[in-house]
Formats: structure tokens, sequence, C-alpha cells
């Protein structure tokens, strides 16, 4: 059997494994069964028209900064890979050191991640304006330009050691250098997801240990409760660089930690705060991250298999340029099919990412049993982050990581009914809400 014919066997497993996986382990619904939703789906029960026309009009603000910035960077990425542009600037800037097919992913590579990046600066500096000036991002323009660095040096870091490590491999195994990747890919990212929590974002937020106290004893019971071990719980210094309020779960087994945002022990009752961990011990209980590591990795497995037969298609190397996989000028291009194949999937996973957020709740009102204050919280987490409460139906659909609010205020609110227990009261400012729909 031919390496062609066998990649797409193996494409043909990897992807019915992939869906298999998202039918396992991605709810289909997690609400209330069927039939049983009573309470209308209206931002207006527990927000005023002010407060709704303001998230409106920011997320109008953001999404022409942050939009006009994806759209620029996928054309820039484009251009650059599907067209020879690219291959010609990763062999110009290679031929001053030697012009190895090493230099040219490592020093080639640069030069196209650094020029699609200075494309969309501009945009990143727009956005920051504006979460600057309605107090969303409490950073100077020194901590957004070291922020920037940062996150650019480690992306890129990861990026050209991950192309560097693929083109030798095209260049060592010729017709079957895709066995290999594929495997690569799939530890990558499980190694990726392990280390990410230990090694990252020590450098982006700096973490203490909370104070003794009847919150820490309180969080710590509640892990306890739901039967997840947790290590420690910690504080990050989140005020730094954003007013928003935020909890998680981080890390696997022994290392797992709470960790919850200064901004949000400034805010928020003790009551809230269980409320927003309870949601985050879902993702624990759920083995939420472990999930999805293991499916980006059949993912990224998959996504290499169809590199290899993407490029056996002799017209797309040579549009672009270059005579395949094993050629170091290859990098614009593979870097064009990531940006565009990111693009694409966004759907199904903004669209599983809900799906587990929403299960995620529902875990917490069954621990908590208290859906007022979960509502209670929602509106002050929405309000901190000053969130589009009527997002555009496409948009959402594409790129949207969690129900809206009002969809997760309803649910609560159906929860209540279901479990028979007092349904929270709208919470919109007197004189502006709507009327809830109760039994």
């Amino acid at each position: 059997m031919s390496s062609r014919v066998t990649a797409v066997v193996v494409l043909v497993v990897l992807v019915g494994c992939l869906a298999a996986g998202f039918l396992l382990v991605i709810p289909r619904s997690s609400g209330p069964p069927a039939g049983t939703e009573q309470v209308q789906v209206d931002p207006a029960v527990d927000f005023s028209a002010a407060e709704i026309k303001a998230g409106d009009e920011l997320s109008v603000r953001l999404r022409w900064a942050g939009y006009s910035g994806l759209v620029v960077g996928l054309v820039a990425a484009v251009l650059l890979g599907f067209w020879p542009w690219g291959a010609r600037l990763a062999e110009s800037v290679a031929r001053p050191l030697g012009g190895a097919w090493w230099v040219q992913v490592l020093v080639g590579g640069l030069a196209v991640v650094v020029l699609v990046r200075l494309c969309t600066l501009p945009f990143s500096a727009w956005t920051e304006a504006i979460r600057q000036d309605v107090g969303l991002s409490t950073r100077s323009w020194g901590g957004w330009a070291v922020d920037v660095v940062k996150g650019f040096g480690i992306n890129s870091v990861l990026t050209l050691v991950t192309l560097l490590v693929l083109v030798g491999l095209a260049r060592r195994f010729t017709s079957w250098w895709w066995v290999v990747a594929a495997i690569g890919a799939a530890v990558l990212v499980i190694v990726v997801s392990f280390a990410y929590p230990v090694v990252v974002e020590p450098i982006f937020n700096k973490f203490t240990p909370m104070a003794e106290g009847p919150l820490r004893t309180s969080l710590l019971d509640l892990a306890k409760q739901d039967g997840v071990a947790v290590d420690d719980v910690l504080v990050a210094d989140a005020s730094r660089r954003t007013s928003s309020l935020n909890a998680y779960v981080s890390g696997f087994g022994s290392t797992r930690r709470i960790v919850v945002y200064d901004t949000l022990m400034d805010q928020a009752s003790n009551a809230e705060i269980r409320n927003v961990v309870a949601h985050e011990l879902g993702h624990a209980k759920e083995n939420d991250v472990l999930s999805g590591t293991l499916l980006g990795a059949l993912g990224a497995a998959a996504a290499v298999v169809g590199l290899f037969l993407l490029m056996s298609w002799a017209p797309l190397p040579r549009h672009s340029g270059v005579m395949g996989v094993a050629d170091g000028r290859v990098v614009a291009l593979l870097l064009a099919l990531i940006a565009v194949t990111s693009l694409l999937t966004a759907p199904v996973q903004s669209w599983a990412s809900r799906q587990i957020e929403a299960r995620a709740d529902l875990h917490a009102l069954d621990l908590t049993k208290d859906p007022t204050t979960f509502t209670q919280m929602q509106r002050r987490l929405a309000l901190a982050s000053k969130a589009d409460l009527t997002p555009n139906p496409i948009l959402f659909a594409w790129f949207g990581t969690h129900p809206t609010t009002a969809q997760r205020m309803a649910a609560a609110r159906d929860w209540a009914i279901e479990h028979d227990v007092p349904v929270p009261p709208p919470l919109a400012p007197t004189g502006t809400s709507n009327e809830t729909t109760t039994p």
C-alpha cells in the first residue's frame, strides 16, 4: 500500500475517532430536559436598557478593531503563504547566513511571523486603547508592550521549533514523514497542555497562596464536597492587567489548584466567589481539560495527515513557490494553512466550548443549590467585563465560547423551577425589567 493511500485510510480513522470523541465527551444538552424550559431568554430581565446599550456599543467598537485585525492578519498570511512571496522572503533573509534549509525555517519563519504580527499590531493596540478607555484594561502602554513581547516570544519559539521538526522529518523520511510527525504533533499538544499551568502562566501573573480564613476554608471544603482533589488555593494579581473578574482550576492530579483573581476577591461576596469556583470545579470534575487535550491531540494528528495529502497535490506547493514540506522555504505556506484551518474550524470548537460551559454552569447549580447567587454573580461578571448582552448571532455561533449571559441566567431559573426552589427575582434596576416566567 502506497504512502498516500495509507494516509487516506489513517485520516479517515482519525476523523472517525475525533467524531466519536466529540459524541462521547461533548454534551449535546446541558440544560433542563427538552420541553421543560419555562423562562424566556431576555437580557432585559436583569439589565437596564442603558446597560444593554453600553455593552452593545462597546462590542461594536471592539469588533471593528478585533475583526479588522483578524482579516488583515489572515490576508497577510494567505498572501505570503499561497503565493511565492513568503518563500522568497524566507530564502532572502536566510541567504546571508548560509541559506541552509534549517536557517530558512528558523530565520525565514521568524521573518514571516514578525511581518504578519506587524500587520496586526496596530489593531491590537486599537483594541487595547478601547479597553483602557472603558476601564477593562488596567495596564500601562509599557505593560501592554511587555505582554505583547512575551506572548509573541512564546508563540514564536513554539511555532518555529515545531516547523523545524516538521520540515526535518519530511527531509529525513520522505514519503512517510507524516507518520512520525502525526505522533509528534499529538504528543506536543499533550505536553503543552500539561506544561502550560506551571511554565507559561507564571510568566504573565504572580500567584500567591490565599490567606488562611473563611474563604480559603470554604473553597477547599467545596472542592472536597465535590470530590475534586485540590492542592492549594492561589490568588492571581490580575488587577495589574484587567478589571475583569474570574477564577479557574488549574493543573492536574496532585498539582491541581484553585486560582482566584484578586479583582474577584475585591468585588464579589464569598458566596459569589464560591459560585464561580463551583463552575470551575465542574470542569475539573468532568476532566474537561484532559478531554479537550486528547481531542486536540487527535485533531493535531489528523491535521498533519491532511497536510501531507494536501501537499501531495502538486499545484498548491508549485503556486507557493516551494517543492514540498521538505523545502525550508515552506514555512509561510504552512503558517497560512494553519491560519485558514483555525478559522474554518472555529464554529465547531466554539459550539463544543459552549456546551461544556453550560454543563459546568449546571454543575455549579447542582453543587451550590443556590440559583439566586448564580444569577447575581452572572450579572456582576457581565457588568465588570462590560459584556455584549445581545451578541450578533452569526459571530456568536462562530466565535462565542460561552453561552450568553441571558442564556445562563435563564438556565439558572429553569434549574430553580425544576428543583422546586425559589426562582431568582429579576435583577434589572427598578422599572426596567421584564416579567420572569414562573410556574
